[in-house]
């Protein structure tokens, strides 16, 4: 995506509908700092601006990410594109994502490590007499403890970092869920 040819039509888009950067400022609930901000290319619009622009000024979104109003056999080259160049220039990576989910989930649940902890404990001080046996014991359930908790911390992962992202369809094109 070319950001300073997505903000020189967003300002052509504005002057065409004579509206100022203030006067769209106020209409879509930002500043008029902001606006010129999109329209020098500094920032990308977030998507509810984008949409709420493309209402306004009659194009679609494909048109303002691609800086140009397109004709039908472009649009579809275009929206490739520009969906590619967006998962591209996404803020987080996967991997990112990934790490986010798994520290809040992390964050969310950690009494359940202590009771965790604390259940290896009574498990070892009930065969303490037992060394062999304790250590054996132990060792099982800490591994299904630690596997039941990975599986359950890494489907909510999962859940929240792929279910945002588009799935393709059997010829190959994006498939965006709605919310």
């Amino acid at each position: 995506m070319d950001m300073t040819r997505i903000g020189a039509f967003l300002a052509e888009l504005r002057k065409e509908n004579g509206l100022t950067q203030e006067a769209l400022g106020k209409v879509l609930g930002v500043s008029n700092k902001t606006v010129s901000r999109w329209e020098t290319g500094t920032y990308l619009p977030p998507v509810e601006m984008l949409q709420r622009m493309s209402e306004r000024y009659g194009v679609s979104i494909n048109e303002i990410l691609s800086g140009e109003r397109l004709t039908a056999e472009d649009y579809r080259e275009k929206a490739e594109e520009n969906i590619k160049s967006a998962l591209h220039q996404s803020a987080f990576s996967v991997q990112e994502r990934m790490a986010f989910f798994k520290r809040k989930w992390i964050k969310e649940h950690w009494p359940v490590f202590i009771v965790c902890v604390i259940a290896l404990l009574v498990i070892a001080l009930a065969l303490r007499g037992r060394p062999t046996e304790a250590y054996i014991l132990c060792s099982l359930v800490a591994i299904v403890q630690y596997l039941t908790l990975r599986n359950r911390m890494m489907t909510y992962v999962e859940g929240r970092v792929f279910d945002r992202l588009p799935r393709e369809d059997v010829t190959g094109h994006p498939i965006f869920d709605r919310d």
